[in-house]
């Protein structure tokens, strides 16, 4: 580790205030409570820190207590991307629920009541909404996690999402800027490219951020993407993106995070020190690395990279200066939301949850209802979940209706499984599965289980595709929330 001059303690002190690590254990470690001591930032939770409520706020309460205005960040989305719920599932339906239900109102309240989750445990940043547009629907890692195709719906319900979650006093985070939705890699896995013209940029990915920023979001997330109408660098390390374009054409003035840094999108390009650099010599205010070391070594070999840069001069000590202003800028704006944090922990919204998943339910094929009276036997059919939900959502269809009809079966068939025995004709047949548009494994599984089964009732969890089954339910998310509001809805309630 570095010390001696004063100069060099501020410059330890900047560096480790633009870091956002991720921990091991639901209790802070010696490291992380030494390094808050020492100045650093921000840290983000993730499902691995957290138990329950209670254990929650003392986690983050330990850790104000090193450093009180530490930016303590989390990506709580809602849908399948939930931290805080990831042991039960979201209670909130995800962004495609929200936008196809329509009512922006109804988004508002609902990012208001998640607010409402991250303000209990005194968490500062939340790592959402997602305002891409997702006009590529075989896209591998966006898909129901964004309010979907329309630029101007995902502007107008990203906007009320900013709204509800930062009228609780918790700071929202726009993200993947300049656009996530056509792409077809994941970036926890290599470097996608959005291959499209300046033009179509500007009419169709980067309205929901202008909207984002005129909304007064108070973060942003870039992406890990080439976009080589832009740049030929990728946006986190693009002086162009970053600084061109967000700060300078966008207008925005307020935290840059970068996603995490060990996905293989960059990780694969430099190595971690190196993306850091270059992350904030491009204009990021904050770095995100959601691994770290067991004894925090890696967490101080970023520190001494970035104080190594303004050192030898890759990296100015004008830009450190204002990039950790910047976090201790939002840092200060969480602390005089104080009184909108308290407001909404009194502001209970019972059953907004189940209601907006209900709302955004959508059949086809019926001529009927079917209101399910004995205990169905589910198939559930859903491919491996991507690094960004982390485990699978632990209340899928099967569960929900077991909850209101014991005696349920419930078959998870994966890829390269065969389907159960379908033959008994007195117990009604559900095939769940998500996304299976994108996935011909589960599409021949689907036809052979309707072929065999011409009564099943299909419930599609991920972006809908053919119709199949006599009834087909599309819930456009797989929540806890969207998956009870189906059964409520197959069993003859709501």
């Amino acid at each position: 580790m570095m010390g001696g001059s004063s100069e060099s303690s501020e410059l330890d002190r900047m560096a480790l205030t633009v870091l956002q690590p991720g921990f091991d254990g639901t209790s802070p470690p010696d490291w992380l409570r030494r390094a808050l001591a020492e100045g650093l930032g921000g840290a983000v939770l993730f499902a691995r820190n957290i138990a329950d409520p209670d254990q929650t706020a003392a986690l983050v309460a330990a850790m104000r207590e090193e450093n009180p205005g530490v930016v303590v960040a989390v990506d709580e989305e809602g849908g399948a991307i939930t931290r805080l719920e990831a042991r039960t599932g979201s209670s909130w339906p995800g962004n495609l629920a929200l936008g196809v239900a329509g009512d922006v109102s109804l988004t508002q309240r609902v990012a208001r009541q998640m607010g409402r989750l991250l303000a209990a445990a005194d968490i500062t940043l939340d790592y959402a909404p997602v305002v891409d547009v997702n006009s590529n629907p075989r896209n591998p890692v966006i898909g129901v996690r964004s309010f979907g195709a329309d630029p101007a719906l995902v502007a107008r319900h990203g906007v009320a999402w900013i709204q509800g979650m930062q009228g609780a006093g918790v700071a929202a985070c726009a993200k993947h800027f300049p656009g996530h939705g056509d792409t077809m890699t994941d970036s926890h896995l290599a470097l996608p490219t959005v291959p499209v013209p300046r033009d179509v940029l500007e009419r169709r990915d980067l309205p929901p951020f202008r909207a984002a920023v005129d909304a007064g979001v108070r973060a942003v997330m870039c992406g890990h993407l080439l976009v080589p109408a832009l740049d030929d660098a990728p946006a986190t390390l693009s002086h162009a993106v970053l600084t061109g374009l967000l700060r300078e054409e966008l207008g925005f003035d307020g935290l840059v995070v970068t996603d995490a840094i060990e996905m293989r999108a960059v990780a694969a390009l430099r190595s971690p020190g190196e993306i850091a650099v270059g992350a904030l010599a491009a204009g990021a205010d904050a770095v995100c690395v959601g691994v770290s070391s067991p004894e925090g070594e890696s967490v101080y070999a970023l520190r001494d990279a970035v104080v190594h840069a303004v050192r030898e001069g890759s990296l100015a000590e004008e830009r450190l200066a204002e990039a950790a202003g910047r976090a201790l800028r939002l840092a200060g704006w969480y602390a005089r939301e104080a009184p909108a944090r308290a407001a909404a922990l009194r502001d209970a919204d019972e059953g907004l949850g189940l209601a907006a998943a209900t709302a955004a339910l959508r059949v086809i094929g019926t001529a009927g209802r079917p209101a399910l009276r004995v205990a169905p036997l589910v198939v559930e059919m859903s491919a491996r979940p991507t690094q960004a939900v982390g485990r699978a959502t632990p209340l899928g269809v099967g569960g929900a209706l077991a909850e209101v009809l014991p005696g349920t079966v419930r078959v998870e068939v994966a890829e390269g499984g065969d389907l159960p025995d379908l033959a008994d004709p007195g117990r009604p047949l559900v095939v769940a599965v998500h996304e299976a548009a994108r996935h011909g494994w589960i599409q021949r599984l689907l036809a052979e289980a309707v072929r065999a089964r011409p009564d099943a009732v299909v419930v599609e969890t991920g972006l809908p595709g053919t119709p199949a089954g006599a009834v087909y339910l599309a819930t456009h998310g797989n929540s806890a929330a969207s998956a009870r509001a189906a059964a409520r809805w197959l069993t003859g309630g709501g």
